[in-house]
């Protein structure tokens, strides 16, 4: 946590006051970013960045991998000096910060961690506490004195959360995938995984003014994911700035989109889908300012080429330093390409109809069953998303599935005539000597159907992965794991396997070379194969996968027939459900028997006189109305299109919460008809 001193508002004379009158003071906003530069050696990474976030704004800060998301962060909380421009907030804005690194006490307990969000209040109870000793003997001025100090501490102790904390802990430790069973743990044994959600708890748990997350989804599952956009959307008090390449959440969190790209920032109202139109609409601008550029460009070269010698040569070498002052000062670059190059990929084989039989397979280590009597069949052309929290087991169900694991019960089968190509999370088996495209040159599938591509299919492949220029001649030693991750992911693409499996493909990819595989997997993609796809990206399960594997954590597994939206409807529709004594009733003893369990009937109101004056038949039609209503809501609420929209699914939330308490008392009259028929 870091917290500015006191900063002073703007003061601004208006030019016709006369001198010494009151100045007009405009109030800053939060955060002030102006004309920031920064560069590591001849890489620049911001040239002139200046934005402003306002109060209770929610933003996303997006970007390529390496284009300065994390460079204005650390700039912004002062733990890097920018070689130029300035940075302001307001007086007494506190600024937490969640990297990609966390700072824990090894020697706390899970628990202890996270109240350590608390550790100002522990102080003030320790003053009050201080306070309270000293008044059983204090008297007169000294006393007063004393209780004026307690009321004070108490107001300062109510602020800071009060007296009851312990829930607020819990609530958030359970958001973020932690069991009870946890909480003792030591921080020294928790896993690196672990100990990123324990310091992102710990940090909301603080509140600052201004939080700044950096990739805080890295660490977790889909669950937990659904936690924390709903906790950053409605219920962060805040101001928010948040790097992720989690397109779900940004849709559903951020109101604003800030691009950083070439040094550059670039705004975009809205949340991540609006910034995609709008981005695509000024690249189609931009494309066209840059092909009218080169028209010219090329137009002042012929001329200058020309007549360089001879009568012309004074004009030609005019017409040269204005063509150099344009190229310098007025010419666009290239446009980033946003839309995906469709791939030539080789087909792949044909598999038998069965790609893989498990028959009964369970696996166990120690007391913790992974899963339990497991019948899989796996069928050529299925498209299988693995989902399930951190650590139940599904990368050992895949390699159980691939025998590399024997399972200590049942069988597995695999089919006839497959071509495994497997993605690990460890890339031990990689020949970091060798540079993109000679190491896509050796893995993939020629287009002509010989064994080895050409240098010139390699490295159109690379290019078709993000990889430009002389980042093809870099060596797989010299990449980030997101590049080297992506290098291998092209290389299963287009080695014409007819299985593919994925385990945590797209972990620190940016969202550019995200949609790039999403759309290189999806069957307009053109790839016809077998997929198993381990993943907590939601936006690349719902693009690729059309069955499910559930894993429920505790040796449960379960194959669903759907998409990741489609299961998300019925768990939504399970959550949200009735309890059944409130479903309308087609027992009449049972109703009978809820009512006789009641202390006693409300006193009747108005409405309650209405709703006797009205037929049986009419009050069925009103429960059915409302309960119809309510499914409508139930699957709009599921709707990407409403999801994202923040206002919208406040407004059914409103709407919804309405029609329950409306349908209750419909329920009690349509029982009380029932019984007295």
């Amino acid at each position: 946590m870091y917290s500015y001193p006191d900063l002073k508002l703007e003061e601004k004379y208006h030019p016709r006051s006369p001198a010494g009158e009151i100045p007009i003071i405009f109030a800053m906003s939060l955060l002030t970013v102006s004309n920031l530069k920064h560069s590591y050696g001849t890489l620049i990474v911001l040239d002139g960045a200046t934005c402003a976030v306002d109060t209770g704004e929610k933003i996303g800060l997006v970007g390529r991998n390496g284009q300065g998301k994390t460079t204005l962060m650390k700039i912004i909380i002062g733990t890097l000096e920018p070689d130029s421009g300035t940075v302001q907030l307001q007086r007494g804005t506190r600024v937490g910060y969640l990297s990609q690194h966390t700072d824990l006490d090894p020697a706390d307990t899970l628990r202890d961690a996270a109240e350590r969000a608390f550790s100002k209040l522990h102080d003030l109870h320790i003053q009050a506490h201080e306070i309270y000793d000293a008044m059983v003997t204090a008297q007169g001025e000294e006393l007063d004195r004393l209780l004026s100090k307690q009321a004070k501490l108490d107001a300062s102790i109510e602020v800071a959360g009060g007296y009851a904390i312990d829930h607020r802990i819990d609530a958030m430790l359970h958001g973020l995938g932690f069991s009870d069973d946890q909480f003792g743990l030591k921080v020294s044994v928790l896993s690196g995984g672990q100990k990123g959600r324990l310091a992102l708890a710990k940090l909301l748990l603080e509140e600052p003014d201004l939080l700044l997350l950096d990739e805080p989804t890295n660490h977790l599952d889909i669950a937990g994911c659904q936690w924390l956009e709903d906790f950053l959307a409605d219920e962060y008090p805040g101001t928010v700035m948040v790097v992720s390449h989690d397109r779900w959440l940004l849709d559903r969190v951020v109101d604003r989109i800030i691009e950083v790209e070439r040094g550059v920032i670039r705004e975009y109202p809205g949340n991540y889908h609006k910034y995609i139109d709008l981005r695509r609409e000024r690249q189609l601008t931009d494309s066209r300012v840059y092909e009218k550029q080169q028209d010219k460009v090329r137009q002042e070269k012929q001329f200058i080429r020309r007549y360089k010698t001879g009568q012309r040569a004074k004009q030609a070498r005019g017409r040269q330093s204005i063509l150099d002052r344009f190229i310098r000062d007025e010419m666009v670059e290239r446009p980033i390409e946003l839309d995906v190059m469709r791939l030539s990929l080789p087909d792949a084989p044909k598999s038998g109809e069965l790609v893989a039989v498990a028959k009964n397979i369970s696996k166990s280590y120690g007391q913790t069953k992974l899963f339990i009597d497991l019948d899989l069949t796996i069928y050529r052309g299925d498209r299988i998303g693995i989902i399930g929290p951190n650590g139940v087991g599904k990368t050992t169900l895949i390699r159980t599935l691939l025998d590399e694991i024997k399972p200590d019960a049942g069988s597995v089968q695999l089919g006839s005539r497959l071509s495994i190509g497997y993605f690990q999370q460890s890339q031990d088996h990689l020949d970091l000597s060798l540079e993109v495209w000679r190491y896509l040159q050796n893995v993939i599938v020629g287009l002509d159907g010989q064994a080895k591509a050409s240098e010139q299919q390699a490295r159109n492949l690379a290019g078709a992965f993000l990889f430009s220029g002389m980042d093809q001649d870099k060596t797989l030693q010299d990449m980030s794991g997101g590049e080297r991750s992506r290098a291998i992911l092209a290389g299963l693409m287009a080695a014409a396997h007819n299985l593919l499996i994925l385990d945590e493909p797209t972990n620190h990819f940016d969202i550019p070379s995200m949609e790039r595989v999403e759309q290189a997997l999806s069957r307009e993609g053109g790839y016809e194969g077998t997929i198993l796809l381990i993943s907590h990206d939601r936006a690349l399960l719902q693009a690729v996968c059309d069955k499910l594997l559930i894993f429920d954590g505790g040796g449960g597994v379960e194959l669903f027939q759907g998409t990741l939206s489609d299961w998300m409807t019925r768990q939504h529709r399970r959550n949200t459900a009735p309890a059944p004594a409130k479903s309308l009733p087609t027992n009449r003893a049972v109703k009978k028997k809820a009512r006789s369990e009641s202390h006693h009937e409300p006193e009747k109101t108005n409405a309650d006189v209405r709703r006797s004056k009205i037929s049986l038949k009419k009050i069925e039609s009103e429960i059915e109305t409302i309960e119809q209503r309510i499914r409508e809501i139930d699957d709009l609420m599921l709707d990407s299109k409403v999801y994202t929209d923040g206002a919208r699914v406040r407004a059914l939330q409103s709407e919804r919460a309405k029609l329950k308490n409306d349908i209750e008392p419909l329920e009690f009259e349509w029982a009380a008809r029932v019984d007295d028929a």
